[in-house]
């Protein structure tokens, strides 16, 4: 059996895990590492050379930040403003949930810029006596569209740089993401209040506050002197990482950050270490040595060969880029977005390289399409974390979210093409 064949059977069986979770996915993850190095496909030493990478110590330092941001009661506050400033009327309120949720979440987890959000949204909705089952659905949808707007808004932005930089090619910029994350965001705020929202239940259920929620609210100190300080760091931290300083990398500024929150008590060590999100860690770790063995076995370029052959041969960049969107959003919907983007980035590469076109474009495509999981309760955390408090019923996310997956298609799809060319 040839090591293309080889590795193809392992990707598949990873996928199998991935898609039906018989397993948990950090362990589906590391199997598959272990698995290629045991099949001789990468040197075994380099099994768990994913957890050095610099992409994985990123994750780890910003989800420290973010942490100390909901610990500290930060988020909480800036969401209640914005909510606040918006008014209290049922599409000024979606607006300021959606708008409020997609702030915090271009920089902050979204699952727990849902968590925040919850209990605020939950207040405001009692006093104005408006239902949350109106509100809570868009909020959650805010702040899965947020997270496509800056490289560590979500873990596919980051998966899919990162993959770039595996092959030697320059990775996305700090904001390079929101060419594409502003203009969906919009669109799917426009799309909720004009559209989305008669898709909404009437609001006569109405679910209980969300354990979740709960422990998020009460962790907040609510601590001045620890919140200024949370921010001060916060904002240092992404100027530095906006600027791209090659003096000081991105990972190396997460890190400084997070050190510093711990240091000066903004929250604990043991805090710190439950705010990392380790089936992320692992999961991407597991999956770079997998995308590897992809390369050097050439079980990438034989996919890459099968697909172009399915699409007629020689397929316009445009088609490539429109099918793997779908594939990815439709994996997204019932998989983890981080699995399915660490899936299809390298095949999307050697996709594109086999047709001659510059991969930006098609990896842009399914980090963005990874974040569009919006047509099931089961696609994000922030859809199931409001599916109890909201009363929603599984064929409501599909009412609601299919259309706005349909609209971040058609825009991605315009705006892509323009932002990062095919053939520059």
């Amino acid at each position: 059996m040839s090591p293309a064949v080889t590795c193809l059977i392992i990707l598949a069986v990873v996928a199998f895990f991935f898609v039906t979770e018989l397993l948990p996915l950090a362990v589906t993850s590391m199997a598959g590492a272990i698995a290629v190095g045991m099949a001789g496909l990468i040197p075994i030493k380099t099994v768990f050379s994913g957890l050095s990478n610099s992409t994985v110590v990123l994750f780890a330092g910003m989800f420290v930040v973010g942490a100390a941001m909901f610990h500290t009661g930060v988020a909480q506050k800036i969401g209640e403003q914005i909510v606040r400033i918006v008014g209290n009327g049922e599409n000024s309120l979606m607006i300021g949930g959606m708008g409020a949720g997609a702030a915090l979440s271009s920089v902050l987890s979204n699952t727990s810029t849902a968590a925040s959000l919850l209990p605020v949204m939950q207040g405001i909705c009692s006093a104005s006596r408006i239902s949350p089952q109106r509100q809570l659905m868009p909020m959650a949808f805010g702040c899965g569209l947020g997270g496509i707007i800056t490289l560590i808004g979500t873990p596919p932005n980051i998966i899919a740089s990162g993959a770039l930089e595996n092959v030697g090619m320059k990775g996305f910029g700090f904001f390079e993401f929101a060419w594409i994350g502003i203009p969906i965001t919009v669109a799917g705020i426009i799309y909720m209040v004009l559209i989305g929202k008669r898709f909404l239940p009437s609001g006569s259920e109405i679910g209980e506050l969300d354990e979740e929620a709960k422990a998020e609210a009460a962790a907040s100190t609510h601590d001045t002197t620890k919140q200024i300080i949370v921010v001060v760091v916060f904002a240092v931290a992404v100027v530095m990482m906006a600027v791209g300083t090659k003096i000081i990398p991105m990972q190396v500024t997460a890190i400084m950050a997070a050190l510093a929150l711990v240091i000066t008590k903004c929250l604990t060590e043991k805090q710190a270490y439950m705010g990392i999100d380790w089936v992320t860690i692992f999961l991407f770790a597991g999956m770079m040595p997998v995308s590897t063995a992809m390369d050097k076995s050439g079980a990438g370029k034989m996919i890459a060969d099968a697909a172009v052959g399915l699409m007629g041969g020689s397929p316009s960049p445009m088609v490539v880029t429109a099918i793997l969107f779908i594939l990815s959003c439709g994996l997204t919907q019932f998989m983890s977005n981080t699995a399915s983007a660490a899936l299809l980035c390298p095949i999307g590469i050697s996709i594109a390289q086999q047709i001659g076109a510059d991969p930006h474009a098609v990896l842009m495509a399914i980090a963005v399409a990874a974040s569009c999981a919006f047509a099931t309760p089961v696609g994000t955390p922030p859809n199931t974390l409001v599916l109890g408090p909201g009363g929603y019923k599984f064929f409501d996310y599909v009412k609601a979210g299919t259309p706005l997956v349909i609209v971040s298609f058609i825009v991605s799809l315009i705006v892509i093409p323009i932002v990062w060319p095919f053939f520059p």
